[in-house]
C-alpha cells in the first residue's frame, strides 16, 4: 500500500486523532481507520459496508455515476466486444492481456481440466432428482477438497495455481452434470474440440441418441454472458470468498462459500426472479397495474430487473447483454413469446417514462441475461448456476490477490451492542 499523503482530522469528545489517508488510482480517497479504536476507543458503524473498503485490489474498477466497469483498467464494452472469456480469465488472473503463446498455453491448461474425477459421480448421486442445481454445485464444489489434495496448500504458489485452473476448468462441467441429473439425463463429458462456452452448451444439451452441434450465435451469446459477469468488484459473494479465505480455508470451500452467498435472490438470482416476474405479469394489457405498484412507495412490490445498488447510471453489462438478447431471439424466432412481450414493452417503459427515468431504473444485466437463457432452453434454476461458473474466475483472482497481500488479517467485523447489560443467572425453581 502506497503511503499516505493526507490526513483527516477525527475529533469526539476530548479526543482529537489524526488518521491517515490514501488515494486510489481511481475513486473516491479512503480514510485508514485501522489505529481508531487503539486511539480513540470507537467502532465505525458500517451496516452492509457501503462506505468501508475492506482490502485494497487491482483487479476490478466500477464507477456507479458514470455506469463504468473496467477488468484490470479496460472498458468492459471493449472486452466484450474485441475478447473472449478465456481471455478475459487470463486478464483477470495475471493482471495483462496474454500475448498469442501465453493464451494458447492457458486454453490447453483449462481444456485439459475439464473432466472431473468419475468418483464425483457417485457424489452426485447422493442428492435427490429435484434438488436446486445450486444446492448441488455448494455440495460438489466443497467436495472437490476430497479429491484433489495436491492442490489445497494456500501456502503454495504453484497449488495456489493449480486449484485456481481446475475451478474455472470443471465448473462448466459440474453445473452441468447438476442440469443433466436434475432431469433424468445422463451426464455428458465435455470435448476439448469446443470452446469454453460451446463446451458448457454441449454438455448440457446434447445426448448420447443423436449429434448435438453448438450454434456459434448461442455460443457466442454464452461466452459474453460470462465474460459480463467474471467479477464485479468486493460484491457480497466476492466478500464471502475473501472472508473465508482470510481464515486460510482451502480454494475450494472458499469458492463453495461464494457459491451459497450468490445463490441469493438479491445477488446471483436477480435473473431467475426477474424472469420469474416476468411471468408473473403474463401478459402486456397487465404491465399498466404493475407500474402503478412500482411507483406505489405503499406497495411492497418491486420491478426486478431494474436499476442496480451500484450503479447510479446504465449498467455498462446491459448495454452489451441486450445486443446479445436481440441477436438470440432472432435467432430462436420467438419475438411472439408472451414472456418477451411483456419484457419489450417494460422495457420501453423504463427507458421512456419520466418516473423511472427520472430515478435512474434502467433495465440492468439481470433483466436481459435471464432473457437469453431462457430462450436458449435453460430453465430458471439454472440461471443461478451459470452465473457461478462464470463469477468463479472473479472470486478466484480476488482470493489470490488476498492470499498475496501481507496486510491481510483474518475477518473480525465489530458490532454496535444493543443487548442486556451483564445479569446474574438465576436458578429455574426461582424464575
Amino acid at each position: 500500500m502506497a503511503e499516505p499523503t493526507k490526513t483527516a482530522t477525527l475529533a469526539f469528545g476530548d479526543k482529537v486523532i489524526d488518521l491517515p489517508v490514501h488515494s486510489p488510482t481511481l475513486g473516491p480517497d479512503v480514510i485508514d481507520i485501522r489505529k481508531l479504536y487503539a486511539q480513540g476507543d470507537v467502532f465505525t458503524y458500517d451496516p452492509g459496508f457501503t462506505s468501508t473498503a475492506a482490502c485494497e485490489s487491482a483487479i476490478t474498477y466500477i464507477d456507479g455515476e458514470k455506469g463504468e466497469l473496467l477488468y484490470r483498467g479496460y472498458p468492459i464494452e471493449q472486452l466484450a466486444e474485441q475478447s473472449n472469456y478465456l481471455e478475459v480469465c487470463y486478464l483477470l488472473l495475471y493482471g495483462n492481456l496474454p500475448n498469442a503463446a501465453q493464451l494458447a498455453d492457458f486454453e490447453q491448461r483449462v481444456t485439459r481440466h475439464t473432466m472431473v474425477h468419475e468418483q464425483m459421480h457417485y457424489f452426485f448421486r447422493g442428492f435427490r432428482r429435484d434438488s436446486h442445481p445450486m444446492a448441488t454445485m455448494v455440495g460438489v464444489v466443497g467436495a472437490m477438497s476430497a479429491f484433489y489434495h495436491d492442490s489445497l496448500d494456500i501456502n503454495d504458489e504453484w497449488q495456489r495455481e493449480v486449484a485456481a485452473i481446475r475451478m474455472i476448468a470443471k465448473l462448466p462441467t459440474i453445473a452441468a452434470m447438476a442440469y443433466k441429473y436434475s432431469i433424468g439425463q445422463p451426464f455428458v463429458y465435455p470435448k476439448n474440440g469446443l470452446g469454453y462456452a460451446g463446451n458448457l452448451l454441449h454438455m448440457c444439451f446434447s445426448v448420447p441418441a443423436e449429434e448435438y452441434v453448438v450454434n456459434p450465435v448461442l455460443a457466442t451469446a454464452m461466452d459474453r454472458i460470462m465474460m459480463l459477469h467474471a467479477d464485479h468488484e468486493q460484491n457480497a459473494s466476492t466478500s464471502t470468498v475473501r472472508l473465508a479465505g482470510s481464515s486460510g480455508a482451502n480454494p475450494f470451500a472458499c469458492i463453495a462459500a461464494g457459491i451459497a452467498c450468490l445463490w441469493g435472490p438479491a445477488h446471483g438470482g436477480a435473473n431467475q426472479a426477474c424472469l420469474e416476474m416476468l411471468r408473473g405479469i403474463g401478459t402486456v394489457d397487465r404491465i399498466p397495474e404493475y407500474i402503478r405498484r412500482a411507483k406505489d412507495k405503499d406497495d411492497p412490490f418491486r420491478l426486478m430487473g431494474f436499476g442496480h445498488r451500484v450503479y447510479k447510471n446504465f449498467d455498462p453489462r446491459a448495454k452489451v447483454m441486450k445486443q446479445s438478447a436481440d441477436e438470440v431471439l432472432d435467432l430462436m424466432g420467438i419475438h411472439n413469446n408472451p414472456t418477451l412481450q411483456v419484457a419489450k414493452e417494460l422495457e420501453r417503459i423504463a427507458l421512456e417514462d419520466d418516473y423511472f427515468v427520472s430515478k435512474k431504473l434502467y433495465p440492468n444485466v439481470d433483466f436481459y441475461s435471464g432473457i437469453i437463457l431462457d430462450a436458449m432452453g435453460f430453465p430458471t434454476a439454472m440461471f443461478t448456476p451459470i452465473f457461478a461458473l462464470s463469477r468463479t474466475v472473479g472470486w478466484i483472482s480476488q482470493w489470490k490477490e488476498m492470499i498475496a497481500d501481507p496486510t491481510q488479517k483474518i475477518g473480525r467485523p465489530r458490532q454496535l451492542y444493543i443487548g442486556e447489560r451483564q445479569r446474574n443467572y438465576i436458578p429455574v425453581a426461582n424464575r
